[in-house]
């Protein structure tokens, strides 16, 4: 029997399983509460999980766009700056995939999921800038790369001003736990509201460059490419307006009343209305509950007297900027940023 390729246990009643070894969603139906547990938050990983000492590791921050080096122990993390803690949600840009792919009668390449890439959870740790700003950045720096100790090096830069700002941070703790391999350790950073590939773990470099930073993350993969992209690949960053709803797929219900509950996320901005509607019929308001609040998932709920037979639910959402979720999303080559309404199939019978 092969070895293991993650640490925590992934049973079938918690997690799907996308074949890779590596990755795994949750089950959309064992979502407990507002936060995600940690046995079920989604594990994506481009290499098994890097069994790493804190006693021997060390974060580097370098490049030409910081006016000297520096190098931290974990123990100056916990010890010499401030620690935060913050409620944030991370998706992968590649979350609904296979459901992109049914909808356009075709598949794509990359990791198969499901609606279960995403998560939430408090993260505690160190803002990225404080850490950057020990090093001196210069006049001239524009983007900053953390880069994981995993077996390829993953790495993806982001703007400066990204990594300056406030909920930018390199985490240290995760729902009240220190952070558990599988999910980062010894640190990892958390990208408020941008695709899940930025919030790179096991963080070992971070680059601070005064040139804009091409490596495979931003220019071949987690981009947008195809025949509505002429211009060349898109980098993607911030994610667009989606919803989820808590129900198997395809779901069982009895009769009757029912609560039909999901969840809401729109990146960087924050849900402001979710609708529904139940086969044909028309688009209704969902009750939302608090917080509601940018880069944080908001849950959703409506009551529905099932009545027996195949019916399908519809949900939308719409962020503060106005925007709306869309009947149908562009194809892309790879499969990303499926935000689309989704007909959820539901049978009612006894």
């Amino acid at each position: 029997m092969s070895e293991r390729k993650v640490v925590k246990p992934t049973p079938a009643e918690l997690m799907e399983d996308t074949g890779t070894g590596v990755d795994y969603g949750v089950r959309p139906d064992r979502l407990p509460g507002f936060l995600t547990p940690i046995d079920r938050f989604f594990l994506r990983g481009h290499a098994p999980t890097p069994r790493l000492d804190a006693a021997t590791w060390s974060l580097r921050i370098e490049g030409d766009g910081v006016r000297e080096p520096v190098t931290y122990g974990y123990a100056d993390l916990w010890e010499r700056f401030p620690l935060v803690s913050m409620v944030r949600t991370i998706e992968c840009a590649g979350n609904r995939r296979v459901l992109f792919g049914e909808a356009y009668g075709r598949g794509f390449a990359g990791t198969q999921w499901g609606r279960g890439a995403i998560g939430t959870a408090e993260w505690t740790g160190v803002r990225l800038r404080d850490l950057l700003e020990r090093a001196g950045i210069t006049a001239e720096a524009r983007e900053v790369m953390p880069e994981a100790l995993d077996r390829i090096r993953a790495r993806r830069p982001m703007p400066l001003a990204k990594a300056l700002a406030d909920d930018t941070l390199l985490a240290l703790a995760m729902n009240g736990e220190t952070l558990p391999p599988d999910h980062g350790f010894p640190a990892r950073v958390v990208v408020s509201g941008w695709l899940g590939a930025a919030s790179i773990k096991w963080v070992g470099r971070i680059e601070v460059s005064e040139q804009p930073l091409r490596v495979p993350w931003n220019t071949e993969d987690y981009v947008l490419i195809g025949p509505d992209y002429p211009s060349g690949p898109v980098p993607i960053t911030g994610l667009p307006v989606a919803s989820l709803v808590e129900l198997p797929w395809p779901a069982r219900l009895r009769p009757g009343p029912q609560v039909v509950r999901g969840r809401a996320f729109a990146g960087e901005n924050a849900v402001t209305a979710v609708e529904y509607r139940v086969d044909d019929g028309p688009w209704r308001p969902a009750s939302l509950t608090e917080p509601r609040l940018p880069a944080i998932w908001v849950r959703w709920q409506f009551a529905w007297d099932a009545r027996p037979g195949d019916h399908t639910i519809q949900v939308r959402a719409t962020d503060d900027q106005g925007r709306t979720q869309p009947g149908t999303v562009p194809w892309n080559d790879l499969g990303y940023l499926n935000h689309a309404v989704l007909s959820h199939p539901v049978r009612v019978e006894p």
